[in-house]
């Protein structure tokens, strides 16, 4: 069991349940220091008064707050676990929804919650059934690092786990980001359903981090001395090249049905023209078949002409 970051207990109108914070995650990423090239000497951070220019320890650091040009306020830890907050060491649940209606942009980190003891038992297990028979989430309030925050309790493998969210107002609106729209045919869609269709899975525990092995791997053959690893030719397309967004998605619907030993037809069909395409075939047609006809006659009036010389 990972060290406690946090403990308090939630509070479930007239229930309460002893609970302790753990991390849900673990860090896997491979960290640099910065060094000095010339002679591989670490290079580290200090922190230094703008005013008097000497160099300050851990211990003299504090908070402020800016108010205005050269007015900063102290605000010490202290004072900050003393405001007057119901969350300061609970995990207040103020509502439940349907898990379909949170929009996952809001999500930040993740944690479990492990029952505090065994009288933190019933009441822990009683707060679990709740939420997997009515397949609701629970939106709670909380304190963290200094701040009060909104939550999200659900049950993953019989285990209470809170979701820090962002506050409706922390959130972004993508309108200004999003493409202008454009006409897309049916035939497009059905395939890129086929193609994701052909792409599900039933979990996600096969993924792996990639970047990390292979940036493992230069750091192995850097420290034995041996050359690094070639450079893997990804095949991917340059940025700006333009593609065919039908044999695109024929071939990626054809590379994912090989992927799974299934032989079948992968073939796209043609999509059908539109009404404007329509209009204008025919006349193609009849300028071809016109042209057609012209040679035919022009062919037989030279015929006409070499048997009459003859």
């Amino acid at each position: 069991m990972p060290r406690p970051l946090w403990a308090g207990a939630i509070s479930f109108g007239l229930v309460t349940i002893p609970v302790k914070i753990v991390a849900a995650t673990e860090d896997h990423d491979v960290h640099f220091h910065r060094v000095h090239l010339a002679d591989m000497g670490r290079v580290r951070t200090r922190k230094v008064c703008e005013l008097d220019g000497k160099v300050v320890s851990q211990d003299e650091i504090g908070k402020g707050y800016e108010i205005a040009k050269d007015q900063t306020v102290p605000v010490t830890d202290e004072e900050l676990e003393q405001m007057p907050l119901p969350t300061a060491k609970a995990i207040e649940i103020a509502a439940f929804v349907d898990a379909g209606s949170i929009d996952p942009v809001r999500i930040s980190d993740s944690y479990y919650l492990a029952a505090d003891g065994q009288v933190a038992a019933k009441p822990y297990t009683l707060l679990r059934k709740a939420l997997e028979r009515s397949s609701k989430v629970a939106v709670a309030k909380f304190q963290w690092h200094g701040r009060e925050r909104l939550g999200l309790l659900r049950i993953r493998e019989r285990a209470i786990v809170l979701h820090s969210m962002k506050w409706p107002d922390e959130v972004r609106s993508p309108d200004e980001l999003a493409p202008r729209e454009v006409e897309v045919g049916e035939e497009e869609i059905e395939q890129a359903l086929q193609l994701a269709e052909r792409m599900t899975i039933e979990n996600l525990s096969g993924f792996h981090d990639e970047y990390r092995e292979a940036l493992e791997d230069i750091i192995a053959a850097k420290a034995d001395g041996k050359p690094l690893p070639a450079p893997a030719d990804d095949g991917q397309q340059e940025q700006g090249e333009v593609v065919d967004l039908m044999a695109a998605l024929n071939a990626s619907v054809k590379a994912a049905k090989e992927s799974r030993g299934d032989d079948g037809d992968a073939t796209v069909h043609e999509m059908r023209p539109t009404k404007k395409t329509a209009r204008k075939t025919p006349a193609k047609r009849t300028a071809a078949s016109k042209k057609s006809t012209a040679s035919e006659k022009t062919t037989k009036k030279t015929a006409a002409k070499k048997r009459s010389a003859s």
